[in-house]
């Protein structure tokens, strides 16, 4: 790699890293173009010339964060043997993840239906998609098997993160009473309940 080409690198880390501590510290309303650059210590003209767009960098950074947590939660299925252990690691995964890196799950939360990320909503699709097909192809022998009752993907994707993504944004919002631990306990195995043949 050339020394331009890590600069470049490195620039995009930064807007990245910058963009996540402003929506960390000010919320939706204080994530602005003039405070991610300033954070950055990056000029305008380098975000458009990297992102295109500020709602660009905006996109960047959610596909970033959604990948993490689709990451540690294909790292925790994949190594489960049985329906019920995989079904448990997944859920687990996904409350760790949101406990582990709340800035990142925040993110996630806060913009899934925000207007910065409609542009790009093809490229976020398609990262998602990726994603949750590894997931499914886990899961599609399980249900062959009968250990999972056949439904639709985006049933069973209802059925498991519904419960999980609104505990997570309940805990992440700090205006409820949520506790996350107790949600570690309890939702696994109700999760896994809900997907069991009749």
């Amino acid at each position: 790699m050339s020394p331009k080409q890590q600069r470049g690198e490195a620039t995009v880390d930064r807007l990245l890293t910058a963009a996540l501590d402003v929506y960390a510290s000010s919320g939706q309303s204080g994530f602005t173009v003039h405070a991610v650059t300033r954070a950055g210590g990056v000029s305008l003209g380098s975000l458009y010339h990297h992102f295109g767009s500020f709602d660009g960098l905006a996109a960047a950074l959610y596909t970033q964060c959604m990948e993490q947590l689709f990451d540690e939660m294909i790292a925790a299925v994949t190594r489960a043997r049985t329906a019920r252990t995989g079904v448990r690691a997944l859920v687990t995964a996904y409350l760790r993840f949101t406990e582990e890196h709340p800035d990142a799950a925040l993110f996630i939360h806060g913009s899934a239906y925000s207007g910065y990320l409609s542009a790009h909503s093809d490229r976020i699709r398609t990262a998602k998609a990726a994603k949750l097909a590894v997931i499914a192809d886990w899961l599609r022998p399980r249900i062959e098997a009968g250990e999972i009752a056949p439904m639709p993907a985006p049933l069973i994707e209802v059925l498991v993160m519904g419960p999980v993504a609104e505990a997570a944004h309940r805990w992440l919002s700090s205006t409820y009473d949520m506790d996350l631990d107790q949600a570690v306990r309890i939702l696994p195995d109700r999760i896994w309940r809900s997907l069991q043949p009749d």
